[in-house]
C-alpha cells in the first residue's frame, strides 16, 4: 500500500469558486471511509506565503486577487498543492489529492481568470526545486479548458513537460510543451473512449523526460453534465486515474493530483473518493 496525503481546508466546502453550488458540500464527509484504512491521512492545507507567491506572480497579483470575491480560498487553495508536492519531495507521502477552493491553472504572471487566482503547481515546484533535489516535473491537464497561465510561466523552463488536454495542436520545437485537441473527436465514437485513447496515446511522451514527479490536474469539467462538457462519464476520470497511477509507477516516480475545473456537487461526490481509493490501493 501507498501512504496517501489528502490535502484539504474546511473553507473548500463552505465557499465554491464556481457559480452553480457548492461542488464540495460533502466533504469532508464523503471520506470517512478512506480515512479508516491506516495508509490515509487528511491534512488541512496551510495558506501560502506570499514570499512564496512573489517568486511566481507580479506584486500587483496580491493585490488584484484581494479585490476578487472568487478568490476568497487562493492562499489555502495554493498552500494545499504546495504542501502536497513538499511532503511527497521529502518522502513523507507517496502519493497526493490536493483539494482546492480556487483554482490555479489560468493564472499567469500578472493577470488571472476563470477564477484561477494563483498558479498553485508552478508556486508548488517552485518551492520544492528550494527544499529539495527534484528538478523535472511533469503536468498532465485534463481539465476542459487550455492551462494557459501554467503555459506561460514554464513555456521557458525546460525542467517540465505541460501537456495539455484542450483545444489546441501544438507542440514546442524541444517537445516539452505539447497541446492535444480533446475537443475534435468523432461525434459518432463514444466520448469516454476516445479521450482515454488520447491520455493513453500521449502519455509515453513523459518517460523520455524522466520527470521526478507526475503531477495530474483532475478536472470533470469535462463531465457531460458540467459546464465544459466534452460528453464524458464518470468512467473516463477512472481509465485516466488508473493510466496516471500505470505511468507514474512505469517511471518509478510519486504521483500529485490537483483538483481542477468542475461544479457539480454530485460529480465531486462520486469521483473524488473513488479516485483517491485508487491512489491508496
Amino acid at each position: 500500500m501507498k501512504n496517501i496525503g489528502i490535502y484539504y481546508h474546511p473553507s473548500f466546502s463552505r465557499k465554491s469558486y464556481m457559480t452553480v453550488g457548492n461542488r464540495l458540500r460533502d466533504f469532508p464527509e464523503a471520506l470517512e471511509p478512506l480515512l479508516a484504512r491506516p495508509n490515509v491521512r487528511l491534512i488541512e492545507a496551510p495558506r501560502v506565503s506570499e514570499d512564496l507567491i512573489l517568486k511566481v506572480h507580479d506584486p500587483e497579483m496580491l493585490t488584484m486577487v484581494a479585490m476578487d470575491g472568487m478568490c476568497s480560498t487562493a492562499y489555502e487553495s495554493a498552500g494545499s498543492v504546495v504542501a502536497g508536492m513538499a511532503d511527497l519531495a521529502t518522502g513523507k507521502i507517496d502519493r497526493a489529492f490536493c483539494f482546492i477552493g480556487a483554482g490555479g491553472h489560468h493564472a499567469g504572471f500578472r493577470q488571472f481568470w476563470g477564477a484561477c487566482c494563483f498558479n498553485d503547481v508552478v508556486i508548488a515546484l517552485t518551492h520544492t526545486r528550494e527544499i529539495s533535489p527534484w528538478r523535472r516535473f511533469a503536468i498532465v491537464d485534463t481539465d476542459a479548458h487550455h492551462g494557459d497561465g501554467t503555459r506561460q510561466l514554464v513555456r521557458d523552463d525546460p525542467g517540465v513537460f505541460h501537456l495539455c488536454f484542450c483545444g489546441l495542436n501544438y507542440h514546442s520545437d524541444d517537445g516539452t510543451k505539447v497541446d492535444v485537441n480533446a475537443y475534435r473527436m468523432n461525434a459518432h465514437g463514444n466520448p469516454d473512449s476516445q479521450y482515454v485513447d488520447l491520455v493513453r496515446q500521449n502519455l509515453p511522451r513523459l518517460s523520455a523526460f524522466r520527470p521526478d514527479l507526475l503531477i495530474w490536474y483532475y478536472g470533470f469539467d469535462t463531465h457531460r453534465d458540467d459546464y465544459g462538457s466534452l460528453g464524458l462519464t464518470e468512467a473516463a476520470y477512472f481509465d485516466i486515474c488508473d493510466l496516471m497511477l500505470a505511468a507514474a509507477t512505469e517511471m518509478g516516480v510519486p504521483l500529485q493530483v490537483v483538483l481542477a475545473g468542475g461544479s457539480m456537487s454530485h460529480l465531486a461526490t462520486a469521483t473524488i473518493p473513488e479516485i483517491i481509493r485508487r491512489l491508496a490501493d
